[in-house]
């Protein structure tokens, strides 16, 4: 592997739902998390990798860290893009960081999480098997 690792991804846009939003009418704070999962998903996907296929060969991958900066909010009805970046290989975690745009190409909330590479049955931290670290550096 370089030294240099860079990936990036963008999911494809989505309109905010009703149900997403709070008494304010804004995008409800939780919902982001939601939202950062599924474009992980759909990174995953995209590089031909299934998450319901990880997880039967013993692995699984919780989100052992999080953390979300509200700069604008979304509303009912705003399209939304993801833009999901890695900038490092795994190891026995990968961090991915988020940056959430609105209809206006406007960053609304950006965000990172730490994906843990756990062992199933010990739920004990294993280095990232050789087969995802390839997916994932061959981008």
């Amino acid at each position: 592997m370089s030294i240099f690792f860079k990936v990036e991804f963008k999911t494809n846009k989505f309109k905010v739902r009703y149900y997403e939003t709070d008494q304010m009418g804004f995008v409800h704070h939780s919902n982001y998390l939601k939202y950062f999962e599924k474009a992980r998903i759909d990174w995953l996907d995209s590089i031909g990798l299934s998450y319901s296929d990880i997880e039967k060969s013993g692995i699984i991958l919780p989100v052992v860290n999080a953390s979300i900066k509200f700069i604008y909010p979304a509303f009912f009805g705003d399209t939304l893009e993801i833009k999901l970046t890695i900038n490092s290989a795994p190891t026995a975690k990968i961090d991915f960081n988020y940056f959430v745009f609105n209809q206006d190409k406007k960053t609304i909330t950006t965000g990172k999480t730490r994906i843990a590479f756990l062992d199933s049955d010990s739920r004990k931290p294993i280095r990232c098997p050789r087969e995802i670290s390839e997916k994932i550096s061959n981008i």
